[in-house]
């Protein structure tokens, strides 16, 4: 326990991912086809994804191998280290024990690399030449980029235009990594076309990048596309962080009472979250796992449990989820991953079931914490990944208050560096809590599509 960083050795990494489908309380309502509403089957999906991820979507496996091949690459950063925040504690006077899971220390910044890299793996065998994407805060994007150069496919990214004028950098890495980079919405697609006729000025959204994403997989020959979050097989690929952090625990003999994770679509929260809901459902543990959004676009905790399609076009599937509507467009705060309508079917459905719970914060009171963490732990932490930094220290606090001995966990998705321009705005009083509008949610909740 007086450890601050724990290991764990290259042959103990985990070899295969965990698969949470078999052990849902209430089995997933099934993916609809956006065409017709209908239940969507394989060949629904075959126009986007290669058939082993459609196959991984819908599996009844509970464990599903890691490729050689993807284990190779993962071993350039993985296993990657669990710490605990001395340093943080002490300036706290908390009586609480905090760690954090830091998975900054990817090539490309962040945990999204654990799926990019299968991701393009399995498209590889299959034939693809080319992968198109949407990206928020552009992490994926940095993440898919890397994973494309090293299995030889071109990569085509729509970055968010809020966030892709927020951060040059991010889109300069992407650039570096041999991908093409536009902005969206764009000229580039009916989709793009069409939003900006409407809205001159259009922010961008995820959902609305990933229908230019979309569009341009079905219009390009040996094309497919790619998700970053939401869908099963990309939290699928996540659960080696979880299925990690258990293992480093026991390297120290204890338990976490209570784990945090930003969500956006839920890759992240999902893969540190699952292999802890699968205990906590067994009755092996009994761990708190909770969910941390913005109050500007907060799904979970103000959104609709029901029916939506995954972007704002209506051309990616329909799946059940809580949703602020797809045609919702989020203030642009800084933390560009967690601005997406909705959230995975299986996190929403965990937290319909109330085996997860959810909490959403302001962005200035995010920045604030992540400001905390930096002057005592020397990372400065992506905007998105400070949401659960916030959530960890109010525990803490409450720990002070109470005289609680807990242990905290929360996940460092990835390092802040291409994320400057948002500090620069924070220390220079330039930063404002931008407000949930409950009528922009009613306004698209309204277009829900009517199944059932």
């Amino acid at each position: 326990m007086d450890r601050t960083k724990i290991i764990l050795e290259e042959r103990d990494m985990p070899t295969k991912w965990y698969n949470i489908l078999p052990d849902m309380p209430t089995p997933l309502p099934p993916p609809l086809s956006p065409q017709t509403l209908k239940p969507a089957g394989p060949e629904d999906f075959a126009p986007l994804f290669p058939m082993a991820l459609i196959q991984q979507e819908m599996s009844d496996e509970r464990y599903i191998d890691i490729p050689e091949e993807v284990l190779d690459v993962y071993k350039l950063y993985r296993p990657s280290p669990l710490f605990r925040a001395r340093r943080l504690e002490k300036a706290l006077g908390t009586p609480a024990k905090i760690f954090y899971k830091y998975e900054g220390g990817s090539p490309s910044g962040s945990h999204k690399t654990n799926t990019a890299i299968a991701q393009a793996y399995y498209n590889k065998l299959e034939g693809t030449t080319r992968l198109a994407t949407e990206t928020g805060a552009g992490q994926w994007g940095s993440a898919l980029s890397m994973a494309c150069q090293l299995m030889g496919l071109e990569c085509m990214v729509y970055m968010v235009k809020a966030s892709y004028n927020q951060k040059p950098y991010r889109h300069m890495l992407m650039e570096a990594y041999g991908a093409k980079v536009v902005a969206s919405p764009s000229e580039l697609t009916n989709a793009g076309r069409a939003a900006m006729a409407d809205y001159p000025d259009h922010p961008g959204t995820l959902g609305l990048a990933i229908s230019e994403a979309v569009e341009d997989t079905v219009t390009h020959p040996g094309t497919h596309y790619s998700l970053g979050s939401v869908l099963n097989h990309v939290i699928l690929h996540q659960t080696i962080i979880g299925e990690e952090l258990q293992k480093q625990f026991a390297l120290i003999d204890t338990e976490p009472d209570v784990i945090y994770g930003c969500v956006g679509g839920g890759s992240s929260f999902g893969g540190v979250a699952m292999p802890y809901v699968r205990d906590n459902l067994s009755g092996k543990r009994n761990v708190r796992l909770v969910a941390v959004e913005p109050a500007s676009c907060p799904t979970l905790t103000k959104g609709l449990y029901a029916y939506d399609y995954g972007d704002e076009a209506k051309m990616a599937p329909v799946v059940m989820m809580y949703t602020l509507g797809h045609d919702f467009i989020p203030s642009p705060i800084h933390a560009g991953g967690l601005r997406y309508h909705g959230d995975s079917p299986i996190i929403s459905s965990l937290y319909h079931d109330k085996v997860i719970e959810a909490e959403a914060f302001k962005q200035i009171g995010v920045f604030e914490a992540a400001m905390q963490f930096i002057h005592t732990e020397s990372i400065l932490p992506a905007p998105e990944s400070a949401h659960a930094i916030k959530a960890a220290i109010d525990e803490a606090m409450r720990c002070k208050e109470n005289g609680e001995e807990k242990n905290i966990c929360f996940l460092l998705t990835g390092h802040g560096h291409f994320d400057l321009a948002a500090y620069d705005a924070y220390l220079n009083g330039k930063l404002e809590d931008d407000e949930y509008n409950e009528a922009d949610e009613a306004r698209a909740i309204a277009s829900l599509p009517k199944v059932g």
